[in-house]
C-alpha cells in the first residue's frame, strides 16, 4: 500500500490573491507563481516515499470567475514542473468531492491503493483540514493568517509547505 501527501493548490503550492485577509484563487494563467520552497518540498516528500497528490476546490469555474481552460493549464504546468503524481479538482460546492468532504482523497486512495491513516493532508484553510480528518489522514495547517474560520484541531501547524515537509520527513526518520 502507498502513502501520500495530499496538498491543497492555492496558498500551499501557488500564490493566492489575499484581499482584506481573505484568499482568492488566481483567475489568469499569467498570475501563476509557485511559492518559494514548494518545488524542493515536493521533491523531498517524493524522495521520502510519498505520492504527492493535489486536492483542490475550484468553485470559481462554476461561478464563471475563471475558465476551465485556465485551471487546466495551471494544473498541467504544475504537473510538469513539480512532478506531482496527480491533481484532483472539484468544481461544485454541493458535490461529495468538495472539501471539507473527503471525496477527492478517498477516490485517490482507491485508485492508487493509498493507506490514508499513513498519509497527510496539507492545507491553508479549514476545509482542507476537515477533508484530511474525514479521510483519516494526519493534517497539517499552513497558517497564512487569513481572516476566516480556523481549522479544528490540525495535527500540526506550519508556516509553509517547506516547514510541513520538514515535519513529515522528520517523523519518518
Amino acid at each position: 500500500m502507498a502513502r501520500a501527501v495530499f496538498l491543497d493548490r492555492d496558498g500551499v503550492i501557488i500564490r493566492t490573491d489575499v484581499r482584506d485577509g481573505k484568499p482568492y484563487a488566481i483567475t489568469r494563467y499569467e498570475d501563476l507563481d509557485i511559492l518559494d520552497g514548494a518545488a524542493d518540498a515536493i521533491e523531498r516528500l517524493k524522495e521520502a516515499g510519498f505520492m504527492t497528490i493535489v486536492a483542490s476546490n475550484q468553485p470559481d469555474v462554476a461561478a464563471g470567475k475563471v475558465t476551465l481552460d485556465v485551471v487546466e493549464a495551471i494544473n498541467a504546468t504544475l504537473m510538469k514542473t513539480l512532478g506531482l503524481d496527480e491533481i484532483k479538482v472539484c468544481y461544485e460546492p454541493d458535490a461529495a468531492c468538495y472539501k471539507p468532504r473527503p471525496g477527492m482523497l478517498l477516490e485517490a486512495a482507491g485508485v492508487h491503493d493509498i493507506t490514508l491513516q499513513q498519509s497527510f493532508m496539507v492545507g491553508d484553510r479549514w476545509r482542507d483540514i476537515g477533508a484530511g480528518k474525514a479521510a483519516g489522514c494526519t493534517t497539517i495547517f499552513i497558517d497564512r493568517g487569513y481572516r476566516e474560520q480556523a481549522p479544528e484541531n490540525p495535527d500540526h501547524v506550519a508556516g509553509s509547505l517547506a516547514d510541513a515537509a520538514d515535519w513529515i520527513v522528520s517523523r519518518e526518520e
